[in-house]
């Protein structure tokens, strides 16, 4: 109990640190709202506000063309946690604490640029929700509850999740979808409404798996136990799959003007995430 909650005590205090001195100014994202900073001229398409179309320029280019204006106000951020027993992988969770680690680090640079943050954490026992706040004693106590988070032997499904935050973010945010992501899904519900970003959180070894002769499997969604031998042509068959797999899911990514990124569990999360932005 004492090296969990120093393991957890050190990845609060290193994401802090992080934050302060990393993200300091840098805001994560603005949204398209009413306001008076220019985001962008663009095509009217069909069932945007005609209020917003700029008639001059649509006098101009012969069709109508609308303006787009940064919100002049603060900005409202979602993080919605899938997770349950495949965050397990090998002997250790990692995954689970990598998404706690995330999680700390966009609610303290929300917090430290006076933005509203909210999560949602979708468990099979359970879905945890922090309403909107600015205060870093409410984002600790959440990611102490991820970190923590019993999941072996549970899961989910994440459509079910991805309708619990449609249900429950109603105003227009940009929302940070986490997992390990190694299910199907489907994002459009949020990304009609919302700025969505996916972000998969993987063990290295998943994508890129060793030889291991013959071993007993234990599933950790259900613990069953399968004995197996994985040697090459297993290898080459589950990388087949995943590959698969991960093609459809940027494919959806993409039509979806959905963006993401892959954080491995021994990777720095500050600087992958910083590079969402740059």
């Amino acid at each position: 109990m004492i090296d969990h909650n120093l393991a957890l005590n050190v990845l609060k205090i290193k994401a802090k640190e992080q934050v302060y001195t990393l993200l300091s100014g840098n805001n994560l994202s603005k949204l398209h709202g009413e306001g008076y900073d220019l985001s962008e001229i663009r095509e009217y398409q069909m069932g945007d506000d005609v209020r917003k179309i700029n008639w001059m320029i649509t006098a101009k280019m012969g069709k109508p063309y609308i303006k787009e204006l940064h919100a002049n106000r603060e900005l409202s951020v979602v993080v919605s946690a899938l997770m349950d027993g495949s965050l397990y992988f090998g002997h250790t969770n990692a995954k689970q604490h990598k998404i706690a680690e995330v999680i700390a680090l966009l609610g303290y640079a929300s917090s430290h640029d006076g933005d509203i943050f909210t999560a949602i954490s979708y468990t099979q026992k359970s879905v945890d929700f922090l309403p909107p706040t600015k205060e870093i004693y409410n984002i600790d106590g959440f990611v102490d509850d991820i970190y923590s988070a019993d999941l072996l032997n549970s899961s989910i499904s994440y459509s079910d999740g991805i309708e619990e935050t449609f249900r429950r973010v109603l105003k227009p945010s940009l929302i940070f979808i986490v997992g390990d992501f190694l299910q199907e899904v489907d994002l459009s519900l949020l990304a009609q409404k919302h700025e969505v970003i996916a972000i998969i959180i993987r063990d290295r070894a998943e994508d890129d798996p060793q030889k291991l002769g013959e071993v007993i499997l234990q599933d950790p969604t259900n613990s069953r136990e399968t004995t197996t031998y994985f040697g090459q042509k297993s290898m080459d068959r589950y990388l087949s799959r995943l590959k698969k797999h991960d093609e459809s899911l940027m494919r959806e990514f993409s039509q979806q003007k959905i963006r993401y990124i892959k954080i491995y569990t021994d990777e720095d999360s500050v600087g992958r995430l910083v590079s969402l932005f740059e």
